[in-house]
């Protein structure tokens, strides 16, 4: 196994990013380096990412849409344009209303659960 980052730049055209099915009605694709992830989105209207937590620090932001975050009683309306960034290991639920959204994630660490998915 060879201990070194990839040194190497890596290009990922359009036709490369296939969607993979997350929480039902969710659908991401993901690239990923040693230590940084980015994650695109796109939500169906009334989904649910359930309450969560997870060693990644995440930073999400809303290119169409609104989508909803829940901490404890505490409601943040992310509309398109705008940005949230959550530190690591703060429980939160996500959700969107009557509308589709799209939105892109960044993390760090790599989040786990979805590398080698696209």
């Amino acid at each position: 196994m060879n201990n070194q980052p990839n040194q190497e730049i890596q290009y990922y055209p359009k036709d490369a990013l296939k969607l993979s099915d997350d929480v039902p009605g969710a659908r991401q694709w993901a690239v990923s380096l040693n230590n940084t992830m980015l994650t695109y989105f796109e939500v169906d209207p009334d989904c649910t990412f359930n309450n969560h937590s997870h060693e990644s620090e995440q930073i999400t932001l809303v290119l169409e849409g609104v989508l909803y975050f829940e901490q404890g009683e505490k409601i943040f309306e992310v509309k398109a344009g705008e940005t949230i960034a959550i530190p690591s290991n703060v429980p939160h639920a996500v959700y969107t209303t009557d509308a589709a959204v799209k939105a892109v994630d960044a993390w760090s660490p790599v989040m786990g659960k979805y590398q080698n998915q696209s």
